[in-house]
């Protein structure tokens, strides 16, 4: 039985499977099962910012697992504690609440925010993404995510992104807190507006709820800092991380402000969160990001490449917008079959909804292979032969 056949025969059936096994990577290029090349622009869903087989990470991970592998919080440990410190330094927050993913983030943060304020609702935006757990996905928007499982967690609503007025009439003292993306990804690549972000803080100070800022997909330099709420000279009380938080390892943290009440012991935990091997693995991110200038290097490649996507003369394309290398290219009509031409190409793209190609390459990219990108998206956008495929 061959691998495509014996995944189908076990697999949960809660995927969309594409028509191809991918088996190694190196940097931003991925190998099938035949030997083909692919540039990588799913960058696993924003897992893979430093690229596959990253010779830091592997090292470290190597490394940790022949001295401790796991080790439960209720026992010190130096590769967490060191992990925990670095965070805290680059993002001025005063605790880390260490666990597996950005949803198991949110959920915390969630939880942290209601026994903070003693208050219980959450004000969300529109097109939001947050996680699939059952607070997250109550802040998550899209109704294909969340009508299966309704009844949800109560107390949450969802205003219209970039709107300052509507956000000052959700916020009541009843609210517990706002959560954000300062880019929405799922929900299309949507840049919030600096307005937008500097009113969210100031009506969540005014009014005492607290500021959540979801950086699970944009942090860690994806779009042209560290995290992009530190282009707006944001404070957030919260700050949700995952994805390439630890150069691949399942991994994702709370970051706490000293304005946020401690939890008491045993409200919350997490069997394998801060375990010594993801906590190694992403204390060699960070140093990889810092000596690589890994977020520079986004903002650098991102705008160039951005340029790029813009000039092409295709009446298909609606708008390119993001930030850094994160990118969304808007179409006029349904994406589906156009991802599928640029696997033929050779490069590996998301969607973000149905009408938007999200583009997030891993920031090791070279400019020779967003170059490749570039032109592969040219080719498959303005051949007379997209539209034919799009109306069959």
């Amino acid at each position: 039985m061959d691998i495509q056949a014996l995944e189908a025969q076990y697999t949960s059936g809660v995927y969309a499977k594409r028509d191809l096994t991918i088996v190694a990577g190196k940097g931003a290029i991925l190998y099938d099962d035949r030997g083909r090349e692919y540039i990588d622009c799913v960058g696993g869903q924003g897992v893979g910012n430093l690229g596959h087989a990253h010779p830091a990470i592997v090292k470290a991970i190597s490394s940790q697992a022949e001295r401790l592998i796991t080790c439960p919080e209720i026992f010190y440990n130096d590769q967490r504690a060191a992990l925990q410190a670095r965070l805290c330094e680059l993002t001025k927050m005063s605790r880390v609440y260490l666990c597996n993913s950005g949803t198991e983030a949110v959920e915390a943060a969630l939880k942290f925010a209601r026994a903070t304020t003693g208050r219980k609702n959450i004000v969300a935006a529109m097109r939001a993404f947050h996680g699939r757990t059952m607070g997250a996905l109550s802040a998550t928007y899209n109704k294909k995510y969340r009508d299966p499982f309704e009844p949800l967690v109560p107390g949450f609503s969802h205003i219209p992104y970039n709107n300052p007025e509507k956000l000052a009439e959700a916020v009541t003292g009843e609210t517990a807190a706002v959560i954000l993306e300062v880019v929405q990804g799922e929900g299309g690549v949507y840049p919030a507006t600096p307005e937008f972000l500097e009113a969210a803080q100031k009506i969540c100070r005014e009014r005492g709820a607290l500021l959540i800022i979801d950086e699970v997909q944009t942090g860690f330099g994806r779009t042209g800092r560290l995290f992009a709420y530190q282009r707006y000279g944001l404070e957030p009380d919260l700050i949700c991380v995952g994805k390439s938080i630890a150069g691949g390892l399942p991994m994702g943290a709370a970051l706490i402000s000293e304005r946020v009440r401690p939890l008491s012991i045993g409200w919350h935990g997490s069997t394998f969160g801060g375990n010594p091997l993801a906590s190694a693995a992403s204390l060699a991110a960070l140093k990889v990001i810092e000596e690589e200038k890994l977020p520079e290097r986004a903002e650098q490649l991102g705008a160039a490449f951005r340029e790029q996507l813009t000039s092409i003369p295709s009446p298909l394309i609606r708008e390119v917008r993001g930030l850094g290398l994160m990118i969304g290219i808007e179409l006029k009509q349904k994406v589906a079959p156009y991802i599928q031409a640029m696997t033929e190409q050779g490069i590996l793209v998301l969607n973000a909804g149905m009408n938007v190609i999200r583009l997030l390459p891993p920031l090791v990219i070279q400019p020779e292979q967003l170059d490749r990108v570039a032109q592969a998206l040219e080719t498959v956008l303005t051949h007379p032969q997209a539209e034919t495929v799009e109306n069959n």
